[in-house]
């Protein structure tokens, strides 16, 4: 066998059934040896859009996504994608052709250093030297990337590598790393401390990340928050551990979070940070919100807890794994007093919310109210359906009125990167080829990804698009306005490209919004059947997230 053919016998053990990636001369005999598997290669338009994809496929399996690009600028342009799934800590594992190992610092032809490059995006990454090492290598590399703190692994592959023949193949059935042995159960002691802290809080409050889905652990959380009756709020990472509408949950915290929500979290007595960094856009001011509170910090991830801000009470593990341990503690805790309080503030809240949700008219003309519409949206959708949101104000504003009821909200929270939703959207509809998925996109990210629209027609993907359409870079655009008096500089994009030409080019449906009367028979008809649809609406370029 050549390392090509042992590389992808080694992804048949691990039951990868699909990759998204973008061949080249110097990853071409890995992409050969695929044509002998059931292994199903997705081609994507540009090497970014692949981490992306199979990002959302990962987020949506659990299993590791698997990318694979050429050399030189196949393997860069790749950077941003493995970055941007880095700060989300999503699990993939990214292939990468290289020159012949004797060529290596020569600075031949396609050669970039990308395992150098990538140094500070990847869990780890590997140079493969040998064939007879791509065993234990790809059995380490899923590993890595799969436990703990998810995340992507590196493996470079020289072209010399890729067909230098192996005489005995072997896949390691067992692994132990020495160096790495992520902690899964959590601390006993530590567990009996949270519960006693618990049983003493009077206004508790559980505020969830992304780690909660990355753990898989939504329906323990959402158990322990009933049994105990804590109110609960998220970071954006964490839209959707909880329905929008369950009466524990007080919305989302920080810079764009629900007032309410921020409000509960100030006056909190004790403070469950789950699975979530205490991150600048969740929490700007840490020292100032946990002053006078006690703080339990459970993350898989030790190098989380305490970096910001220091727990009272830390606890390392899986939360799955930690939340089922709980479950059989007794607690009894004491919360109405702090329910009726904290259902007065979301009551108010959302009554203000519900009297700003207007149309607003530019020229003349009525647009619809991009808050209202994204609100109409979620709830014109199925309940298990899967939104894949963009950057900008799109982001803002989804994460504020979008209803999240069984389904799932997938965004770029870390990184925060621009035509992230519709590469993710096409991975999560490939991973869940039964359900719903939409991206809702502004006009400025969409345009980032918008030739992923030929993957998805080449392969039959039935993802629907939205384009929140305000001919501006809408969040620099207000951030210009608000903080520099209207000073405007690169952040109009002008009226192009024709979306509907750009639709019937692709061989999709194509609908328009013009107003918010239009709003509801529009959402019908294109949400009406599972072919792939492009929904424009247009939005005032000065309506504010």
């Amino acid at each position: 066998m050549t390392g090509a053919e042992v590389l992808v016998k080694c992804l048949e053990k691990e039951g990868v059934e699909l990759l998204f990636g973008y061949p080249g001369v110097a990853i071409c005999p890995f992409f050969d040896a695929l044509l002998d598997t059931q292994i199903r290669p997705v081609l994507v338009r540009e090497e970014q859009n692949a981490a992306h994809a199979a990002s959302g496929y990962a987020r949506m399996t659990g299993n590791c996504g698997v990318v694979a690009v050429t050399s030189g600028p196949g393997a860069t342009n790749l950077i941003t994608g493995i970055a941007t799934a880095f700060a989300d800590s999503i699990p993939l594992v990214c292939f990468t052709g290289q020159v012949e190992s004797h060529l290596l610092g020569n600075d031949v032809f396609q050669e970039a250093d990308i395992s150098g490059a990538c140094e500070s995006f990847v869990k780890y990454s590997y140079i493969v030297r040998r064939a007879a090492d791509i065993p234990q290598i790809i059995k380490e590399a899923f590993y890595i990337a799969g436990s703990g703190r998810k995340g992507p692994v590196l493996i470079d592959l020289p072209m010399d590598i890729q067909l230098e023949e192996v005489q005995r193949f072997s896949y390691p059935k067992e692994l132990s790393m020495r160096t790495y042995k992520p902690t899964v159960k959590g601390n006993g002691a530590q567990i009996k401390r949270v519960i006693s802290q618990l049983k003493d809080a009077r206004r508790p409050i559980m505020c969830v990340g992304g780690g909660v889905h990355l753990s898989g652990a939504e329906a323990e959380i959402r158990r322990f928050a009933e049994a105990h009756q804590i109110p609960v709020v998220s970071t954006m990472m964490g839209i959707g551990v909880m329905p929008t509408e369950h009466p524990l949950y007080f919305g989302m915290v920080g810079n764009n979070g629900h007032v309410y929500g921020n409000r509960a979290m100030n006056e909190a007595d004790l403070i469950m940070m789950v699975g979530a960094r205490v991150a600048d856009r969740s929490i700007s001011q840490p020292d100032l919100i946990m002053t006078g509170k006690i703080m339990i910090h459970i993350d898989v991830d030790p190098a989380e807890i305490g970096k910001i801000a220091g727990p009272n009470t830390p606890l390392v593990g899986d939360i799955r794994t930690i939340f089922r341990e709980m479950e059989k503690h007794e607690i009894q805790t004491t919360t109405s007093a702090w329910l009726r309080t904290l259902q007065g503030y979301k009551t108010d809240g959302a009554d203000r919310e519900v009297q700003n949700r207007r149309s607003r008219s530019i020229k003349g003309k009525t647009l619809a109210d991009p808050a209202q519409f994204l609100r109409e949206l979620s709830l014109a959708m199925k309940k298990d359906a899967i939104v894949t949101v963009d950057v900008g104000q799109n982001q803002m504003w989804a994460c504020a009125n979008y209803v999240v009821r069984d389904g799932s909200f997938l965004t770029s929270g870390g990184m925060g990167t621009m035509g992230y939703a519709l590469p993710a959207a096409m991975g999560a509809k490939l991973a869940c080829p039964k359900k719903q998925v939409v991206a809702v996109c502004g006009d400025g990210g969409f345009q980032m990804t918008m030739m992923e629209l030929g993957t998805m027609e080449q392969y039959g993907i039935p993802a629907k698009v939205v384009i929140l359409k305000n001919r501006t870079l809408g969040l620099v655009y207000q951030y210009q306005k608000l903080r520099f008096k209207k000073r405007y500089i690169v952040t109009e994009l002008g009226d192009t490209p024709d979306f509907e030409k750009l639709a019937e080019a692709y061989r999709m449906q194509y609908f328009h919004i013009g107003s918010q009367e239009e709003t509801q028979d529009a959402l019908q008809a294109f949400l009406a059947d599972e072919k792939s649809a492009m929904l424009v609406c247009d939005i005032d370029p000065e309506a504010l997230a």
